[in-house]
């Protein structure tokens, strides 16, 4: 009822919630809903999709941080519903940490993401130390070194805030100042993936007189493409839009859509017009693209979505 309620308005739903066990079984926890049958876990995915077909559908849970028996219980589960069809798009790793981070912290996002679904630090936060700096940026370096890892969410923002009390777990202090963890995070997201670190020459090298004829612009510099979940009266499209070689500022995607459909909701993106041919421009989050990076956005319409053909410019 709830994601039948907001169908179409939300991103991602975590449809269940900690259901493995801690230790070695690698199994489910015991749960009353566990009694109703082994498969609730798959109704519940299946039921979710019915509720609301454009929305990421994810699970999540703690103590998976390393490959262990939790994790590779998980892990099966996933792999089966890939397998059967079962509609799970995303797995989220709560990271409650304490002093140290499991060394295979990032084969572990990898092993999921190779899967084919998205993976998510869904609630993180670290225990104080002399290296709770150096794990918050290694959980950010090993996020951003997993193409599929889509976000980092911190499980709060004060230390005061925080569930685990006198650990002083998150990137600020009970006054609202940025501790080294923040600067440690900032410091990764800034280098990002694959950005060489080698200082620049000290002599530039020699400047060429520019080109009497100039060099033929890159068409568009980007391309987008679409999919959509339809059902009678509405539709959700979700769109890709791929940089080009020379990497993006911005993009605008332009839609025509079938006569009689109308846009009434649009996420990620800001949409000018809502019949006919509809333009989409980025929002400030997502416009800057490196050549080759991928950012998705969507809406929600009324009628028919026959024949979307999204075309993109980039500036």
């Amino acid at each position: 009822q709830v994601a039948t309620h907001f169908r179409g308005k939300i991103h991602s739903w975590d449809v269940v919630n900690e259901a493995f066990a801690d230790g070695g079984s690698g199994g489910r926890r015991d749960s009353n809903l566990q009694r109703t049958g082994n498969d609730w876990i798959e109704a519940a995915f299946r039921a979710a999709r019915a509720a609301d077909p454009g929305a990421k559908l994810c699970y999540n849970d703690y103590n998976t941080d390393g490959i262990n028996a939790k994790s590779t219980g998980i892990y099966n589960m996933v792999r089966d519903f890939k397998s059967r069809g079962v509609p799970i798009d995303c797995v989220g790793f709560q990271s409650h940490l304490g002093t140290s981070l499991a060394g295979d912290y990032q084969a572990n996002l990898q092993r999921f993401a190779d899967l084919g679904v998205d993976v998510q630090i869904t609630e993180l936060d670290v225990m104080t130390g002399g290296n709770q700096a150096s794990i918050y940026g290694s959980v950010t370096r090993a996020c951003l070194a997993v193409s599929r890892c889509t976000g980092i969410t911190t499980w709060g923002v004060r230390d005061c805030d925080s569930w685990r009390g006198s650990d002083n777990a998150l990137l600020f202090d009970c006054n609202g100042n940025k501790k080294a963890a923040y600067t440690a995070v900032l410091d990764a997201l800034n280098a990002g993936p694959g950005i060489p670190t080698d200082p620049p020459p000290t002599t530039p090298p020699p400047t060429d007189p520019p080109p009497t004829t100039p060099p033929p612009a890159t068409p568009d510099g980007c391309s987008a493409s679409v999919s959509v979940n339809s059902w009678t009266g509405g539709f959700v499209a979700t769109v890709k839009v791929t940089a080009g070689s020379a990497g993006t500022n911005g993009w605008n995607v332009s839609v025509a859509l079938p006569g009689g459909a109308s846009v009434t909701n649009t996420w990620s993106a800001t949409a000018s017009g809502t019949t006919g041919t509809v333009r989409f421009t980025n929002v400030d989050y997502n416009g800057r693209l490196g050549a080759g990076q991928v950012t998705e956005f969507g809406f929600q319409g009324n009628g028919s979505a026959s024949g979307l053909t999204p075309t993109c410019t980039a500036s």
